[in-house]
C-alpha cells in the first residue's frame, strides 16, 4: 500500500485524510483565536494581500477550498456581489459548519459546500478564481488537487495557493523553537490539544519549498507561476493562470 507522511510521520495513503479530519474536529472551535495567537495576528495580512491579488470584480465565480471559518470567501462575496457566486469549501464537516456560521454572523449567504479538493464537484473551465490558503499541505496527493483547480477555472482564470513556506534562513533556529515548543504549549492551553499542533508544526517542515510548490503548479499545467514570500518567507502565495 502505497505512504504519505502525516507530520513526521509515515502512514497509509488511505489513513492521512482520517488523521488530519481529526486534527481539524478537534481544533475547530479554537481556531480562529489560535490563527490569531501564533500568527500574532500576521494571518489578516497575508489573507489580505490575498485578497488584494485576486482582484475578484462583480460577476466573478471563485471557488475557496479548504476555505476553514471563511475569510477569504466572506472577502470574495463582498467583491463579486450578487451577480457572482462564491463557493465556501472544505473537507472537514466540523470546519465548514463554522465557517458557515460566521458567513451568516457577518451577514453574507453564499453556498457552502463539503467537498474534497482531489475530486472538485465542478465543470471544467466554471471560475475565475480558485484559493486554498493553509490547506493544501494537509492533502495526499498535492498534485491531483492542483490539477483538479486547474481544471475548473476558466482560461485566463487564476490558482492562489497561500500556505506555509521555507522561512529565511538565519530565522529557522528561532523558527524551529517556536513552531515546537511555544505552538503545542499554546494548544493546550488554549485549545487543550498539544498534538494537534505539533502535527500543524511538522506539516509545515514536509511541505515543499516555495520552488518546488511552484514546479508542481507548472507540472500541473499552470503558467506563469509566481511567488510572493510573506514574513521572511514564514509564508508565501503562489499564483499560477490558466491559458
Amino acid at each position: 500500500m502505497a505512504q504519505t507522511h502525516f507530520g513526521f510521520k509515515t502512514v497509509d495513503e488511505t489513513q492521512k485524510a482520517e488523521k488530519v479530519a481529526g486534527v481539524f474536529h478537534s481544533v475547530a472551535a479554537k481556531y480562529d483565536v489560535m490563527n490569531d495567537l501564533m500568527s500574532g495576528g500576521l494571518h489578516r495580512a497575508w489573507k489580505a494581500f490575498t485578497i488584494a491579488r485576486a482582484a475578484v470584480r462583480p460577476g466573478f465565480k471563485v471557488l475557496d477550498i479548504a476555505g476553514g471559518t471563511g475569510d477569504l470567501a466572506r472577502a470574495f462575496a463582498k467583491r463579486a456581489g450578487p451577480t457572482g457566486e462564491v463557493w465556501l469549501t472544505d473537507i472537514n464537516e466540523s470546519m465548514l459548519r463554522v465557517g458557515r456560521d460566521r458567513l451568516i454572523d457577518h451577514g453574507v449567504v453564499t453556498p457552502t459546500l463539503l467537498c474534497d479538493a482531489e475530486k472538485i464537484p465542478f465543470p471544467s473551465n466554471y471560475f475565475d478564481v480558485v484559493t486554498v490558503a493553509f490547506g493544501l499541505r494537509n492533502m495526499t496527493h498535492k498534485d491531483a488537487a492542483l490539477a483538479e483547480m486547474r481544471r475548473v477555472i476558466k482560461p485566463g482564470g487564476k490558482v492562489m495557493v497561500l500556505e506555509f513556506s521555507k522561512v529565511w534562513q538565519p530565522l529557522e533556529k528561532a523558527y524551529d523553537t517556536y513552531s515546537f515548543k511555544v505552538l503545542p504549549w499554546l494548544g493546550e492551553r488554549i485549545a487543550k490539544d498539544a498534538e494537534s499542533y505539533r502535527y500543524l508544526a511538522e506539516s509545515i517542515r514536509m511541505h515543499p519549498n516555495q520552488e518546488a510548490l511552484k514546479e508542481m503548479m507548472e507540472q500541473a499545467g499552470l503558467e506563469r507561476v509566481e511567488y510572493f514570500n510573506l514574513t521572511a518567507g514564514v509564508v508565501a502565495l503562489h499564483v499560477g493562470t490558466k491559458y
